[in-house]
C-alpha cells in the first residue's frame, strides 16, 4: 500500500516538474487534494473503529484504549497550561492534533502530505489564531482583549510609549501565524528533502540511506503536533487568565496561605 502511493504521488510529481508554471500550481493542488482526503479518510476510519469499544465499561479494544490515552494526555495538556476552565478547548485541540499527527504519520509513506505544504499550515495556522482572538475577546470583551495590547496604563508624557508596545503586540500576533506555519512545514517538507538526498549519494551503490532517517522521522511526528498544540493552549492561557483570575477573586485580594 505505502509503495503504490509512493509510486502515484511520485507520478504525479514528474508530470508537475515537466510542465509550466500554471500546470506545476495545479499539480501541487492536486496533491494537496489527494493526500487530504487520505487523511481524511484515515483519520474518521480510525475513529469510528476506535468507538465500537465505546459501548464497553472497560476498553477492551486497543484502538479504543488508544483513543482514551490520547483524550487523557490531550486533557492534562489543556487543564495544565490554560488552567481549570482549559478542559472546554479539549476538542479544539484534539482535532488539530490529530490532524496534524495524521498528516505527519502520512508524510512517511509518501513524498507529499497535507503538513508537508506551506498553504495548509498557514491555514490551520490562521483558524489557530483566530480562535485565539475570539476567545480572548470573548473572555475580556473586545475592547478589553485589545487594550491587553498596549501593556501597562501610562501617563500623558508615556503616551507614544503605549502606542509603540500596541503596535510591537500586534506584529508579535501575526507572526503566531509565522511560527506555528513554518515550524511545521520545515520540518516535515524538510524530513522528504533530507531522504531524497540521502537516497541520491547512495543510489550509486544501491543503498536507501534515507531509511536511516525513518527514526529521527517518526519522533518528528509526534514532536511537532505536540508543538502546535500546546502553543495553541499556551495562546490561549495568555488571553483568558485574567478573566479566570477576576472570577476567582472578585474583590482582587489574593488569598494568602
Amino acid at each position: 500500500m505505502g509503495q503504490l502511493l509512493l509510486t502515484s504521488t511520485s507520478m504525479l510529481a514528474e508530470a508537475g516538474a515537466e510542465g509550466s508554471v500554471e500546470h506545476t500550481a495545479s499539480y501541487n493542488a492536486i496533491h494537496l487534494f489527494f493526500t487530504l482526503t487520505i487523511l481524511l479518510v484515515v483519520m474518521f476510519g480510525l475513529m469510528a473503529w476506535g468507538k465500537t469499544g465505546f459501548s464497553d465499561r472497560v476498553f477492551k479494544k486497543r484502538i479504543t484504549s488508544c483513543f482514551e490515552q490520547l483524550y487523557l494526555f490531550i486533557d492534562n495538556m489543556c487543564v495544565g497550561t490554560v488552567g481549570p476552565h482549559g478542559r472546554k478547548y479539549v476538542p479544539m485541540i484534539m482535532t488539530f492534533w490529530m490532524v496534524i499527527f495524521t498528516g505527519n504519520v502520512l508524510a512517511l509513506f509518501m513524498p507529499y502530505s497535507p503538513t508537508a505544504n506551506l498553504s495548509f499550515n498557514v491555514g490551520m495556522a490562521l483558524i489557530s489564531i483566530f480562535y485565539v482572538q475570539f476567545e480572548g475577546m470573548r473572555a475580556n470583551g473586545v475592547l478589553g482583549h485589545f487594550k491587553h495590547f498596549a501593556g501597562p496604563k501610562l501617563a500623558w508624557p508615556m503616551i507614544p510609549i503605549t502606542l509603540m508596545i500596541f503596535v510591537i503586540e500586534l506584529i508579535s500576533e501575526l507572526m503566531k501565524n509565522v511560527s506555528l506555519s513554518l515550524r511545521l512545514y520545515g520540518n516535515i517538507h524538510g524530513g522528504h528533502a533530507a531522504v531524497e538526498a540521502m537516497n541520491k549519494l547512495g543510489s550509486p551503490l544501491y543503498l536507501p540511506l534515507g531509511e536511516f532517517l525513518l527514526p529521527i522521522k517518526v519522533l518528528t511526528c509526534v514532536v511537532q503536533a505536540m508543538i502546535f498544540t500546546l502553543l495553541t493552549c499556551v495562546y490561549l492561557s495568555l488571553v483568558t487568565h485574567h478573566a479566570e483570575e477576576e472570577a476567582a477573586h472578585p474583590t482582587g485580594v489574593a488569598v494568602a496561605h
